[in-house]
């Protein structure tokens, strides 16, 4: 039995479907990559934004999507769409209102250094870029305006309703520079680039897509994304992989939902997003800050002094340009900043090995080892800048047939292991039942030869091998029986072992090592070799 799920594009919408996305102004449509250039002629004269060039996603006005959609779904243009849902902003004031707040004194308000590890720590100069997809920032403000260093990757607004406020802020515990005024980040000489995902005033998924694909554009860095909504979005998650597999590390905000039952919040339940909850000034877990099965980390998140457009200060404000905040939305940058520092001064680690230092050196809290409430502890600044990292975690992610394959999430898919020519393979690898739980990869098996595939484990895993027409590894009834080539399942660590023998032309298939049920973490060693009849 398989722990995760399946990574596939939503099914195409029927007739009903289509009339359904006119309850939302605008919808996404992802093309189908290796024909997209034919699509794009009708989408731009229908009014359509290519938003996301790297995975071909468009956004329309919804009466035009559910007009022009019909015709290109028959001609097999299409791979996905999706309503552009709106998102909210993972900050308590968001729902609660906090300009009450905003009255409470600058000074003694800073309290979350000695907690996360920075009072003897020197941070270091520019180097890894620290990206805020967010409303936009005030760029004008004296925290930002003579920065350096600092990047706008599209034009920042920030007055058209208190939510707006939330960029300036996310962005200033970060990265505000020592300028003397207000305030400072935990990283204030990063590298920032601000995306502001609110052009209008309301943030939906659309805008978080097109940050994300201009983050991918600009390299490799840390993304902070204090964000989400409870819709699990194949499109929102396959983008976040998408950043993962370029090299970025994702740091999302847990959700503010704790009081409402803890719903998952996305993008923060993904896999391969390191979630960060909120602590108060005592190290417990805060009245709001979700509970998570998905949760790695946490951080300061209450009372929170940052930066704000000063349009948003109420009368008899002390302080103009400040206020303390709470959330989630605030402990996510502290974490974000963290990393892409602890990145910058080590630039050897990998984005799958700084995921790993940045959780297991977090200081533990409450409940021994991890738990739902803060993950694996507190952010430890000092500990992540010495902890030695683990071995790079190879070819993430790569969970599905859909990650690897050609012309799934990438044109070129993950490289196979074996290929004609090259007949052996090994690699260690590493799976966890949060965050990576199954590992695909393709090998080749020549037409008429057979090949070893076998898996040595330091812990309880299994091993499957999937044919070409595989659609995902959670198939089951008839499908199953027609792709499941050979599987292999001991319980502990005995190894795993399977022949397979080719017939008829050589093809690729997928091998698939993966946790059953009851494991939680294991090592192992896969190898692939030519094997005798």
């Amino acid at each position: 039995m398989h722990q995760g799920h399946s990574v596939v594009p939503t099914r195409l919408p029927g007739a009903r479907a289509l009339e359904r996305l006119q309850a939302y102004p605008r919808t996404l449509i992802e093309l189908n990559g290796p024909r997209a250039a034919s699509a794009a002629p009708a989408l731009r004269r229908s009014g359509g934004e290519l938003i996301g060039p790297q995975l071909s996603v468009w956004r329309l006005p919804s009466w035009t999507a559910k007009r022009i959609l019909p015709g290109l779904m028959r001609r097999g243009l299409v791979r996905s769409v999706t309503p552009d849902v709106p998102l909210m902003a993972s900050s308590t004031g968001m729902v609660n209102g906090f300009l009450s707040s905003f009255t409470d004194p600058l000074s003694s308000q800073e309290w979350w250094p000695a907690h996360v590890g920075v009072t003897n720590w020197t941070p270091p100069g520019p180097g890894v870029p620290l990206t805020f997809i967010d409303s936009g920032v005030d760029r004008s403000h004296e925290e930002f305006a003579s920065r350096p260093d600092t990047t706008a990757l599209n034009t920042q607004t920030f007055s058209a309703n208190e939510e707006e406020l939330h960029g300036t802020a996310t962005a200033s515990v970060a990265a505000a520079p020592e300028n003397g005024v207000g305030v400072v980040g935990i990283y204030p000489q990063a590298k920032l680039q601000l995306w502001d995902a609110s052009p209008e005033g309301d943030l939906t998924v659309g805008d978080e897509i097109q940050g994300l694909s201009s983050a991918i554009a600009h390299g490799p860095g840390v993304i902070n994304l204090s964000l989400g909504g409870f819709d699990r979005l194949a499109i929102e998650e396959q983008w976040i992989l998408a950043a993962f597999a370029k090299g970025s590390l994702v740091v999302a905000a847990a959700g503010n939902d704790r009081e409402a039952g803890s719903r998952l919040s996305y993008p923060a339940s993904f896999a391969h997003v390191l979630t960060v909850g909120a602590t108060d000034e005592f190290d417990n877990v805060t009245s709001f800050s979700s509970a998570s099965p998905d949760l790695d980390l946490a951080a300061p998140g209450q009372d929170i002094v940052a930066a704000i457009p000063t349009i948003f200060d109420p009368p008899g404000t002390s302080t103009p340009g400040y206020a303390p905040l709470d959330g989630t939305s605030f402990s996510a940058p502290l974490v974000a900043g963290a990393a892409a520092a602890i990145w910058t001064a080590r630039p050897t680690l990998t984005n799958t090995q700084l995921f790993e230092v940045m959780r297991h050196s977090a200081r533990d809290s409450g409940k021994r080892g991890w738990d739902a409430n803060t993950g694996y502890g507190i952010l430890d600044v000092a500990a992540a800048a010495v902890r030695k990292p683990p071995a790079a975690d190879p070819q993430e992610p790569n969970e599905d047939i859909y990650l690897v394959k050609p012309n799934g999430l990438s044109r070129a898919g993950h490289p196979a292991l074996t290929r004609p020519g090259v007949p052996r393979a090994t690699l260690p690898a590493h799976l966890e039942r949060a965050e990576d739980p199954e590992d695909l990869y393709r090998v080749y098996l020549p037409a008429h030869g057979h090949i070893s595939v076998t898996v040595r484990p330091k812990g309880n895993v299994s091993l499957e091998v999937w044919g070409r027409q595989t659609r995902t590894v959670l198939e089951s009834g008839v499908l199953a029986r027609r792709d499941l080539i050979a599987a292999s399942a001991h319980a502990g660590r005995k190894a795993e072992h399977v022949i397979l023998r080719g017939r008829g032309a050589g093809q690729y298939v997928y091998v698939d090592v993966f946790l059953p049920k009851q494991s939680a973490t294991a090592d192992y060693s896969l190898s692939v070799a030519p094997a005798r009849p």
